[in-house]
């Protein structure tokens, strides 16, 4: 049969074909695995696939991870010199499924270097272009292991980081995915069961009306640091008497806050959701319809998820702010919240107060800028202009900046704020940065040491 349409089919013929979106890989990954090995990458677990001459080749493997029993079992190596330390190792194949390749991999111990072991045999292509503090997965099924990485900007990450409620301070570990599951389904056995429940007697508007008012930011940011402080058996968060202020904020922030902002935003979301599918009359359901209004519904469905995603990325913003203003307000520190400055521009915090910060000839030293953003992006030089004749600070927990980025900000006299463990850490670029600083030496130094007495001398604040 003749084609009529040659136009069509030699547009077919040289269309390149379909590539599955990260997140969709990453979906199945998980629903087709029964055990994950995820690993939080060092800078030397990628830099080996892009720059010459690294002694590390591979990713580390820590020990508890080698032996528990994902991985196939390490053995000796078979050696003409006895006498020599031994070498375990193990090969096997792993599919990479985000760049269509298979390639055999060998797990080694040098026993000379005691436990330390590494993951060779992979594909540079899959590790050159990432971020810091990205992330290796790798599942097994059925003997079977596929991998991918996950860039630390993908929504992949934030997939993952969700489905197995990583902490906050989160660098490897192994993952049964039937457990996973069981857990969830236990978490919210009970909100399940009420739901159910309430669809069939006849009450599911009122339950859901319960739950489509999420508590202000303020009220989740109260809420996480009263767990925070009785689980730690904190009265106080004052930073100058706290080891490590900032990664209690990550904590805060990013774990405790997030888990409660969690679980209410499900039991809100799904409430509208079974609304959408099924309706509110469980008598008028049946299969037919919810099969219908998944598709006639469906701008309505995603119009729901996507906004879901916002509210989750606003409110981490909005909670980061809440958190240092209540360690700042413990602490006793002066400081104006969100007043404009000229040019319309609103910095998240002045130090100690915007008369100082607008009076001419003061010293540099005794006004700042403090601004907080949870994640930094391009976002950063939006701060830069808020600078007037005093130092400015850019607060984060994003670990993923780029030595380069983190570079052009000190060009420009910006100054990092970010957590203990990740000014310390190989997974990010911070270490050796002098213009990053942890929330220790910022609270410490820059206003304990720098500021504070300038700011009694003006009776600003109280001698310590």
């Amino acid at each position: 049969m003749a084609n009529k349409n040659p136009q069509l089919s030699s547009t077919a013929q040289t269309a390149p074909p379909f590539v599955q979106e990260p997140t969709l890989l990453l979906s199945k990954l998980l629903d087709h695995s029964d055990a994950i090995f995820v690993k939080k990458l060092s800078l030397n677990d990628r830099d080996w696939s892009r720059l010459p001459n690294k002694h590390q080749a591979g990713v580390y493997v820590p020990p508890a991870e080698r032996e528990g029993g994902f991985f196939p079992p390490l053995t000796i190596k078979n050696r003409e010199d006895a006498s020599t330390k031994e070498i375990r190792e193990a090969f096997f194949e792993i599919e990479w499924i985000d760049i269509s390749e298979t390639k055999r991999a060998r797990l080694v111990n040098y026993t000379s270097k005691g436990q330390e072991t590494h993951l060779t045999g992979l594909p540079k292509p899959a590790f050159r272009a990432l971020a810091p503090a990205s992330l290796l997965v790798i599942g097994r099924c059925n003997g079977k292991y596929q991998a991918l990485t996950l860039d630390s900007n993908s929504e992949g990450y934030e997939l993952l980081d969700d489905t197995l409620s990583l902490a906050p301070d989160f660098r490897s570990g192994l993952f049964v995915m039937s457990s996973i599951k069981s857990s969830r389904e236990e978490k919210t056995l009970t909100f399940i069961e009420d739901a159910v429940k309430a669809y069939f007697d006849g009450s599911i508007v009122a339950l859901a009306k319960k739950y489509e008012v999420m508590p202000s930011t303020v009220d989740l940011a109260s809420a996480a640091r009263a767990r925070f402080m009785i689980d730690n058996n904190l009265s106080t968060l004052n930073p100058f008497v706290m080891a490590k202020p900032g990664d209690a904020i990550r904590e805060i922030s990013r774990g405790v806050e997030y888990e409660i902002f969690k679980d209410l935003q499900l039991r809100g979301r799904a409430l509208q959701l079974i609304r959408i599918i099924l309706g509110d009359d469980p008598k008028a359901h049946t299969a037919e319809k919810a099969l219908r209004a998944i598709v006639v519904e469906y701008p309505k469905i995603d119009a729901l998820l996507l906004s879901a995603a916002q509210q989750r990325k606003s409110r981490a913003g909005y909670s980061f702010e809440h958190h240092i203003e209540a360690m700042m307000i413990d602490g006793g520190i002066p400081f104006q919240k969100q007043v404009v400055i000229e040019a319309k521009k609103r910095p998240d915090f002045i130090l100690p107060s915007l008369s100082l910060f607008n009076e001419t000839g003061r010293a540099v030293k005794e006004a700042l800028v403090l601004s907080a953003k949870t994640t930094l992006r391009e976002r950063w030089k939006q701060v830069s202009g808020e600078m007037k004749n005093c130092d400015l600070y850019l607060a984060t927990v994003d670990e993923n900046i780029a030595a380069n980025a983190i570079e052009d900000m000190a060009s420009q006299g910006i100054l990092l704020v970010v957590p203990e463990s990740l000014k310390n850490s190989d997974t990010t670029e911070y270490k050796k940065q002098t213009n990053v600083l942890s929330f220790k030496a910022f609270f410490e130094d820059e206003i304990g040491k720098v500021r504070w007495p300038l700011w009694v001398a003006r009776g600003l604040a109280q001698a310590q």
